[in-house]
């Protein structure tokens, strides 16, 4: 390694990456005593092409790391709706509601939590190099080194943690998202997943007036108007609608890692692994990741033990995953699992739920606690 421009210290754990999963391990680990430097390359509050839904156990995880849901600028949705054609299928939740947000409202809100934990933050930092030393990782960013215990990389789909690391695996096919904001009123309590030949609409409310139009795509061609023009309904609804944001893509999805951890370096969020957007569990997934992994690293347990927690927890995220994709891939299968389906209700909410990361457990639980008739609530 060259020699740094300055020395920056020493702390417990470097966080590479301060968007949601890097920002909630970095709170975890700060409210369990250890010192953490989150670095992020862009500045605040950050932005990101997503679908922009929160299921509930992500919302409770929220709360927990002290983000007042109250004056979050958001919107609750208790459940989902699929639609193809004529097709139709809705689930709602069991244990409360989940959370469209847009995503820069959620950087701020994290990133104020983060500041109230005593999280040092550093923007239009990168990461330059690495190399681990006995008992601690010495790191070379754009503004000096810093020694740490641990280097986390939470920076993302195209993680170049991941891949310094030598833990990417070659990618499943090659999918891509882009969103845009209307300043509409949501017109259902429902996140609404429309399907249509090659490509899907995602409608997620975020406010009392806007919603959040996200559509998933093969990436071959095609501008923004011309994709939501394959849903004549939802774009007829939207045609007289302010924009809110500009067109915004992200992509390509299905990043695969070989594992999640190498030596001193582990991976959180989208940069440990990412199936594919048309689940809408990324959030979720990296919030309970990221407090699965801040106990880890703070009790001093071997890194092994959070590649069996991430698999665990990404269990049926993946499989739903993998279920949603062959029914992109092949729409004739799709539409008879739809009317199939259609005729027994019950089983699509239970997919949804488990999905959603409503175990079975937890829905005992939030019963058990729950008074009859309470109102949906975030």
């Amino acid at each position: 390694m060259r020699k740094p421009a300055s020395d920056i210290g020493d702390a417990d754990a470097l966080i590479v990456g301060a968007g949601p999963a890097g920002l909630a391990t970095a709170i975890g680990l700060a409210r369990r005593g250890l010192s953490v430097l989150a670095i992020e390359q862009r500045n605040a509050p950050l932005d990101k092409a997503c679908g922009e839904g929160i299921m509930p156990p992500g919302v409770r995880a929220l709360a927990a790391l002290g983000v007042s849901l109250a004056q979050l600028r958001a919107a609750p949705f208790a459940g989902v709706r699929f639609v193809d054609g004529e097709r139709e299928l809705s689930g709602r939740f069991a244990t409360g509601a989940g959370l469209g947000v847009r995503r820069t409202a959620l950087s701020a809100a994290l990133l104020g939590a983060a500041e109230r934990a005593g999280v040092e933050t550093r923007f239009g930092c990168a990461l330059e190099a690495w190399e681990e030393r006995g008992e601690c990782v010495l790191a070379e960013t754009s503004q000096g080194t810093l020694r740490a215990r641990v280097l986390v990389g939470a920076d993302g789909l195209a993680s170049s943690v991941r891949a310094r690391a030598g833990l990417g695996r070659a990618p499943r096919g090659r999918r891509f998202g882009v969103r845009r904001h209307f300043r509409i009123a949501p017109w259902s309590e429902l996140v609404e997943v429309h399907w249509s030949e090659g490509v899907e609409a995602y409608v997620t409310p975020i406010a009392h007036d806007e919603v959040g139009v996200a559509l998933l795509w093969r990436g071959d061609g095609g501008t923004y108007p011309e994709l939501l023009a394959r849903f004549p309904e939802l774009a007829a609804r939207v045609a007289g609608a302010e924009p809110t944001s500009e067109a915004r893509g992200a992509g390509p999805f299905w990043q695969r890692a070989r594992r999640r951890f190498a030596g001193r370096v582990v991976l959180v969020g989208d940069a440990a692994g990412y199936t594919d957007a048309v689940t809408g569990e990324g959030i979720t997934l990296a919030l309970l990741a990221a407090e699965s992994l801040a106990e880890i690293i703070a009790s001093a347990a071997p890194l092994a033990s959070y590649e069996r927690v991430w698999r665990r927890l990404s269990r049926a995220h993946r499989a739903f995953a993998a279920l949603l994709g062959f029914g992109v891939a092949h729409p004739r299968a799709r539409r008879a699992a739809f009317t199939a389906l259609a005729a027994a209700p019950h089983a699509f909410q239970t997919l949804l739920r488990l999905a959603a990361g409503e175990t079975p457990a937890e829905r005992v639980r939030y019963a058990a606690s729950s008074a009859p008739g309470r109102p949906l609530e975030t």
